[in-house]
């Protein structure tokens, strides 16, 4: 649709001061809303205006949603079409080849790579893309076909099942949009292999943004015992153990999980070193306690413990439980990863009760690394909060 036929709509007076200073961002309340505005149909593409007629630029639409409007473009004349979402990939794809000489990353992360609601993850010739929000959804065809033309990909996995969408309005749904995943996709980390199933693993199917947190880790592995709690399909696991590590013992409640993480220790030829099980997080770290256990090195990557507001206090608590349970199973001199990808927790609160239950455990010791995602999870200047995860490495006494 040309960009002159799309819907116009107005940021009220004096409320266009951030997103003309670059914020990708309209919310509800900053714009000129009517019945005609608020009948569009969520993610329509509309034309943004300030009060006296100046142009802002091209956006997506959602009249339900708190953030309103998620710019596209600064040009009020711009066509987002399959064309221009190839450029926008293209832009994207040389990116990540300046750091990654293998096609195994993040693609596109949203707004970051002016993709608002898009997170596409690269796994060789296959993808898995992620629209989170309604202007996304409306566009996703267009993507399809602009992903086909860049990268000729031979899967194209849709896994819309992210809880955010539900804000926007919209159902969540896991399918394969395009191509075969006969045989599974792999993905290449640490000179490993992994099996992917894009269709019902977690998430898009793996962490890439831990990958550099990992290679950190199995640095550390050499002669070690490592325990890796809340395992996933064993990535932090199997680097540790293809670098040196005596035993690695993965730990996970999700039996899909453990099974690929079982036969991906095959498949490298590092099942005599780790080895998987089947447990609850918690529970497992207060078994392992009660027994005595101590390891060179542990690891605990848990699932996001913070969902929502609602969640904040219980959930910030739950990492003090968790650095109270994980640090005793260290043996002196040895290290703990502890990470945090909740988006709502704070960096500093983080900090703060991982430190709080480091002292329940009557343990002490030193911060040696701190980190987030690598470079192909970018972070939109003006949406620091998109920066979602946090981790730590501490050496204990």
């Amino acid at each position: 649709m040309p960009a002159s036929s799309l819907p116009a709509l107005r940021v009220k007076p004096r409320e266009e001061r951030r997103v003309k200073g670059g914020h990708p961002w309209i919310y509800s309340n900053e714009l000129e809303l009517d019945q005609t505005a608020k009948a569009l149909p969520p993610g329509s593409l509309v034309r943004v205006f300030d009060a006296h007629g100046g142009g802002i630029g091209v956006a997506s639409f959602n009249p339900h949603s708190l953030i309103a409007a998620r710019l596209w473009s600064t040009d009020t004349g711009a066509r987002i079409d399959e064309k221009f979402l190839a450029a926008r990939l293209h832009s994207a794809l040389a990116l990540r080849q300046r750091f990654f000489r293998a096609p195994f990353y993040r693609l596109v992360h949203a707004e970051a790579d002016g993709m608002p609601g898009f997170i596409i993850d690269r796994f060789g010739d296959a993808v898995a893309v992620q629209a989170n929000t309604a202007g996304a959804e409306v566009l996703t065809p267009l993507l399809l076909q602009a992903l086909q033309a860049v990268l000729q990909p031979r899967a194209i996995v849709l896994r819309n099942d992210s809880p955010v969408r539900k804000l926007e309005g919209l159902e969540e749904e896991i399918r394969l949009a395009q191509g075969s995943i006969d045989p599974l996709p792999q993905v290449e980390e640490g000179g490993l292999q992994f099996a992917l199933d894009l269709l019902e693993g977690q998430k898009t199917g793996w962490y890439y943004d831990l990958a550099e947190a990992r290679a950190k880790m199995a640095s550390l592995s050499a002669g070690q015992d490592v325990l890796d709690c809340y395992c996933h399909t064993g990535a932090f696991a199997l680097t540790a153990a293809k670098a040196g590590a005596k035993s690695v013992r993965g730990i996970d409640r999700s039996e899909l999980g453990i099974t690929l993480a079982t036969q991906a220790a095959k498949a490298n030829g590092l099942d005599r070193i780790a080895r998987f099980e089947k447990a609850d997080g918690f529970e497992a770290l207060e078994k392992l306690n009660a027994e005595g256990a101590r390891f060179g090195i542990v690891i605990t990557d848990p699932p996001n413990f913070v969902k929502s507001r609602k969640d904040l206090g219980p959930g910030s608590r739950a990492y003090r439980k968790l650095a109270k349970l994980a640090a005793p199973l260290v043996a002196p001199g040895g290290f703990w990863f502890v990470a945090c990808c909740a988006h709502l927790l704070p960096g500093e609160l983080f900090a703060k009760e991982v430190a709080i239950g480091l002292g329940q455990s009557g343990r002490n010791g030193r911060i040696v690394f701190s980190g987030g995602a690598g470079p192909d999870h970018p972070v939109h200047p003006h949406v620091p909060e998109s920066a979602y995860l946090k981790w730590q490495v501490l050496q204990l006494d």
